[in-house]
């Protein structure tokens, strides 16, 4: 009674206090909106997100956004397991490493919001953690947010893991594999006839390879999840989201390549049949939120090589290293206009003093006419430009820089009918002696093997994806042969040097693509169904043939180890489960389709090449194929979420098997290297 009593004759007081609070502008609390490493809020009760091996380096970082109208973030603490570990202040001096930023923010923020970062910190103790932010505002207000990361140990196992090799073929899924296997060995009586390099693995398990803000990802979390152990936005290599406009300046996780370099002085070598810039290769060196930003990604590679150990760098992309004052194009043919450089002060990079001082990282420069051959050849790198070039100095060089097309490398089947005369289309890229990825391959682990601390190699198939993505099933299934060369190159140096653990696998399942059965026609007859009526009955009816109508195609293989003509008679059909509308023929298309990252693809000969455009009626083949309507829009088939397999060999092969998350193999990947394995 005497309490129901007190507490009315307290009401009128604390409304009045309200009201007082109210009219003199009450103290808001700010919002911390964005605590990184991100944490998993989702699900009570489920495993932490962000997991780091012992000593790796990571960006602690907060947005905090005022609550009270003027009001400004005075400063903000970090706090690790209840320690602070840095107090970032808005007007005294701090460290280094720290900075908060309040201009060039995303919209969508409060006035005044600031982001506030602490790099390069590191945690040696296995275990759970917690992440705690203490924000403070102007008008004294503070608020806290709490997360957590996770510090996996590694434990003795045995002996370590001296080189790691990790062969990615983007965009392969198993029946892209299969297909492969299909073409390359054959099929009689149900059984495969012969094993693909990759078949022959002792260990395979299955990997999810989702991304941070989606189900389907690209291929630059899809790569960069493997070498760092943590998720990534889609288009975003080597950081964690932020709520900065900058491009350079997230909040970093630190890959594979600068850990061993770091703590072995390991080297690292990155091949690719794609642009060196593109998001495969970019994933292992660079970080960025924005895979396109070519002209600083290539930057970094260079200037960050202290952070990484990198020594070899070979695939196309010339275009990113020439100056863009350049008089003239880097190559003979053909006759063009313009010297075709890239580079450009929108996709270049200044960093952040605070990166600079945390990451010990090259601060960057904005510089359209460097000559960035001229500058790889500075620091000691052997350049070729050709494949020639590269057979004949590879052995003796201790750096190796080959750049050998503007953009993308030429396809597997267009470069091996290019060596048998076959076609032109690698000259009218301009760039006919291009060397095939098992010869990049052998390369590169003549110059890496000479470090007696390691190394870590990046050797990625590139097109098995851009194919796949154009739906031109004859050329991806070529890429995957090529790749499967090359894999036999890691395997080999595996075995004669067993501290190697070789992994092979992909960064996602490219189209859904699907072995449907074999054609019912005779390549001739198949040939002429191009000219007749382009109907379901005419050009799909009476040529899919399905379960034992398709019987067992076969190829014959020449003895550079690809098939004499993919047009064989009953030849293998590939059906797509995430494709664009396309025209289908079944039969290998002569010239691949425009590539748009092509410098010169608006000029003769490359702009009569075919194109893919939003009207279908002059896409490829619309005058001689059958239109299947696809599943998505536009005119290239897309990513799906699908699982994809991993092959392991070597030291510490044994730990990939059963179903894992890629940021899983980062972990397995460590513990080989640091740890061992049995």
């Amino acid at each position: 009674m005497h309490s129901k009593r007190f507490a009315l004759r307290c009401a009128p007081v604390a409304f009045a206090a309200a009201l007082l609070a109210a009219s003199l502008g009450a103290a808001a609390a700010p919002a911390i909106s964005r605590l990184t490493p991100p944490s998993n809020p989702v699900v009570a009760g489920a495993a932490t997100l962000a997991r780091f091996l012992p000593g790796q380096r990571f960006d602690l970082q907060v947005t905090a956004q005022p609550g009270g109208a003027g009001n400004t973030i005075t400063q903000v603490e970090f706090k690790i397991d209840g320690a602070s570990v840095a107090t970032v202040s808005a007007t005294g001096s701090n460290a280094a490493n720290t900075s908060i930023v309040t201009t060039g923010l995303v919209a969508g923020l409060a006035a005044n919001s600031a982001v506030v970062s602490v790099r390069g910190y590191s945690n040696l103790t296995p275990g759970l953690h917690t992440l705690t932010a203490i924000a403070s505002e102007s008008d004294g207000s503070t608020s806290t947010k709490a997360g957590n990361f996770e510090v996996v140990g590694i434990t003795a196992q045995g002996r370590t893991a001296k080189n790691v090799i990790v062969m990615l073929g983007d965009g392969m899924g198993a029946a892209h594999r299969t297909a492969g296997r299909i073409m390359a060995k054959g099929y009689l009586q149900g059984k495969a006839q012969g094993r693909l390099a990759m078949d022959t693995f002792p260990f395979t398990g299955m990997v999810m390879t989702s991304s941070l803000d989606s189900i389907v990802t690209d291929s630059a979390p899809g790569m960069a999840n493997y070498v760092n152990g943590n998720k990534a936005n889609n288009n975003q290599e080597g950081v964690f989201p932020d709520d900065t406009t900058a491009t350079f300046d997230n909040p970093r996780v630190e890959y594979l390549s600068e850990f061993l370099h770091r703590g072995k002085g390991t080297s690292l070598g990155i091949v690719t049949t794609a642009d060196v810039f593109d998001a495969t290769p970019a994933a292992n060196a660079v970080h960025t939120s924005a895979r396109g930003n070519g002209t600083g990604i290539v930057d970094q590679y260079l200037d960050d090589r202290g952070l990484t150990g990198l020594s070899v760098l070979l695939g196309g992309g010339r275009k990113w290293f020439i100056p863009k004052n350049a008089a003239t194009p880097p190559f003979a043919t053909p006759v063009v206009t313009g010297n075709g450089s890239a580079r450009a002060t929108a996709s270049d990079y200044v960093l952040p003093s605070d990166i600079v001082a945390g990451w010990g990282a090259a601060p960057g420069a904005i510089d359209n006419n460097r000559d960035l051959i001229a500058d790889f050849q500075g620091a000691g790198f052997t350049y070729a430009p050709d494949n020639a070039t590269l057979q004949s100095s590879a052995a003796g060089a201790n750096k190796l820089l080959g750049l050998f097309s503007m953009s993308n490398m030429n396809v597997s089947f267009d470069k091996i009918n290019g060596r048998r005369a076959a076609s032109t289309v690698v000259n009218d890229y301009g760039f006919p002696d291009q060397p095939m990825l098992d010869e990049m391959t052998d390369a590169a682990l003549g110059v890496l093997s000479k470090n007696p601390n390691g190394f870590v190699l990046m050797v990625e198939g590139a097109s098995i994806d851009k194919q796949a993505h154009l739906m031109d099933s004859d050329r991806w299934i070529l890429e995957v042969l090529e790749f499967d060369r090359a894999v036999k190159k890691a395997q080999d140096f595996a075995a004669a040097n067993p501290d190697t653990l070789v992994i092979v696998t992909a960064d996602h399942e490219c189209s859904g693509a699907a072995i449907i059965g074999a054609s019912l026609l005779t390549n001739a007859a198949l040939q002429a169904q191009t000219t007749g009526t382009h109907t379901t009955a005419t050009q799909r009816d009476n040529v899919v043939g399905i379960y034992e109508a398709a019987k067992f195609p076969a190829y014959s293989i020449a003895a550079d180890g690809y098939p004499v003509t993919t047009d064989v008679d009953n030849k293998m059909l590939i059906g797509y489960g995430a494709n664009a509308d396309r025209y289908e023929t079944w039969l290998a298309n002569a010239q691949p389709t425009q590539d748009s990252q092509q410098p010169y693809v608006g000029q003769p000969p490359l702009n009569a090449y075919p194109n893919l455009t939003t009207n279908p009626a002059t896409t490829r083949n619309s005058a001689t194929g059958l239109l299947i309507t696809g599943q998505v829009s536009g005119t290239q088939a897309v990513h799906t979420a699908t699982d994809i397999p991993l092959s392991a060999y070597g030291r510490g092969s044994s730990l990939f098997t059963g179903v894992m998350d890629n940021t899983d193999v980062f972990f397995k990947l460590g513990q080989a290297a640091v740890g061992g394995a049995k």
